[in-house]
């Protein structure tokens, strides 16, 4: 399992090959970034090797979204970004995705979302799954007036999707004795991934 930047494998599919490129020699200072030019070399590409995927969702031939459904289909553990000029609608609540940015992005921004991709990818499923609603939370509230949250049907799913998860996590909250809440308060805050074996 990653669990730190410097050992992350970073796919990057864009059909505007300069900005991948860009993109590429940005993650590249910090972690091995490789690169892909439509959805049909990503896929290529990916196999377990790859820890998080930045993918452009409209591309000629096979779109992100397909991608993403095909990485579904593969049940590949990839952790996987959409960097789109594309505004979000409400069919991202159901998307396989774990974050959304709208380009234009820069170094800073792309850098610290591989790495926070890279240690959701140690927490368990539940957590991945809050993280991935907040994600698409908060990127529809930033794209979206009250009004179309209020009359989205998609959004109204997403909070009580959140609900239910953040209700079954305060209860394993609960069963926490001391050591164990102190590991995950100083893993959520820190960001610093727990040091553990694979099961």
């Amino acid at each position: 399992m990653t669990t730190t930047l410097s050992d992350a494998t970073v796919l990057i599919v864009d059909d505007e090959q300069s900005l991948a490129d860009l993109y590429a020699y940005w993650i590249d200072e910090f972690a091995e970034a490789r690169t892909a030019y439509d959805g049909t070399e990503a896929l290529e590409q990916l196999d377990d090797t790859i820890d998080v995927m930045l993918l452009d969702r409209r591309m000629p031939g096979l779109s992100g979204d397909e991608v993403v459904e095909e990485v579904e289909r593969r049940g590949l553990d990839v952790r996987i970004v959409m960097v789109t000029a594309v505004d979000p609608g409400f069919d991202i609540v159901d998307m396989g995705i774990d974050d959304y940015l709208i380009k234009p992005v820069d170094q800073p921004e792309l850098v610290e979302t591989v790495e926070r991709m890279v240690v959701r990818s140690t927490y368990d499923d539940q957590l991945q799954e809050k993280f991935r609603l907040v994600e698409k939370k908060v990127t529809l509230e930033a794209a979206k007036t009250p009004h179309e949250l209020e009359e989205s049907e998609e959004y109204a799913e997403l909070l009580d999707r959140l609900d239910a998860i953040e209700r079954d996590l305060d209860t394993a909250v609960e069963d926490f004795d001391s050591s164990d809440f102190a590991v995950a308060f100083r893993e959520l805050s820190n960001g610093d991934p727990v040091d553990s074996t694979e099961g």
